[in-house]
């Protein structure tokens, strides 16, 4: 069955679980804001920090989890139903989710894909023509975006427009500073050595913002296969290039880095795993990884205290 068929199929069945799931029978909830459901965590923090009072702001996928492959239980299907709005990436980064959310907005749901507010000209693709989804690793797209919020909010809840405003400004100002800070951390790389190899293609964006050779075993999509022979490549690249460290992501299996790890010791080069980097997820709540600064901050120093740069 086609892959298409399928994503297809599944959109139809959790229509059916939202309409099933209609109706009355909730307990009366005292805050009466407006409730937004948000996929990841990344554009979670985004909405949560312009949002602010106005409204309430949840998280669908938490740490750990990958949007690829999400399926919803039955619960998440519940917090869809029950959400005023929605806000998610788009670029089928949300998987087979995507179009249950496309089929909501064709009936008049608030849904908004913030991904696809982007022109273009700033998007990268694979080799197949598809769109890299993972545009939160170049905090000036993320800053970008961050407008393209605060513009749907307000569209929505113009009363509240000010605070969005304010909001806006006062987290823009964050992602600037961190963008800055960034750039200083990856600089301090030497430019032979910036060559990230991680478990699936998930740092594209950020390579081509700071400077960095980025290459994945898997490809856009957890889903994608790890070719054999795509692994040898890679190992020959680590020999060749002497790479002294790989990297494993927090929301994917380590078993094809391992291969890597493995296969280099068999051709007489050690590399190590030079830590884990957070691609799809952020990390868990009230850690610095679990903030969208927090998470790219620590993927920065990650990175240059693996391949020979300083810790700013």
């Amino acid at each position: 069955m086609k892959k298409q068929t399928i994503q297809s199929i599944f959109s139809l069945c959790v229509l059916l679980l939202l309409s099933a799931c209609g109706g009355g029978g909730d307990a009366v909830d005292p805050d009466d804001r407006p409730r937004i459901l948000v996929t990841v965590g990344m554009l979670t923090d985004v909405v949560r920090e312009i949002a602010g009072d106005a409204a309430r702001v949840e998280g669908l996928m938490g740490e750990g989890v990958d949007p690829h492959s999400f399926h919803p239980a039955a619960s998440d299907v519940r917090r869809i139903q029950g959400a005023d709005m929605i806000f998610y990436v788009g670029h089928h980064l949300e998987g087979r989710l995507q179009g249950t959310f496309v089929s909501l907005a064709k009936r008049d749901r608030k849904v908004a894909a913030m991904g696809e507010k982007l022109d273009s000209e700033h998007l990268l693709l694979d080799e197949d023509g598809n769109i890299d989804p993972h545009l939160w690793m170049d905090v000036s797209l993320w800053i970008e975006i961050s407008g393209h919020v605060r513009d749907q909010l307000t569209a929505w809840l113009p009363e509240s427009a000010e605070t969005f405003a304010t909001n806006h400004d006062a987290w823009v100002a964050q992602l600037e500073a961190l963008d800055r800070e960034i750039q200083d951390i990856i600089a301090t790389i030497p430019v032979e050595s910036r060559i990230l190899i991680t478990a699936h293609d998930a740092f594209g964006y950020f390579g081509r913002r700071y400077e960095v050779e980025v290459m994945g075993i898997q490809g856009l999509s957890t889903e994608s296969e790890a070719g054999l022979r795509h692994l040898n490549r890679l190992v020959d690249l680590i020999v060749a290039q002497n790479i002294p460290a790989v990297f494993v992501e927090s929301s994917v299996a380590d078993r094809n880095v391992r291969a890597l790890v493995e296969g280099a010791a068999s051709r007489g080069h050690a590399v190590v795993i030079g830590g884990e980097l957070f691609s799809d997820a952020m990390g868990a709540p009230g850690t610095p990884e679990g903030t969208y600064p927090g998470m790219i901050r620590h993927n920065a120093r990650t990175i240059a205290n693996a391949l020979g740069g300083e810790e700013l």
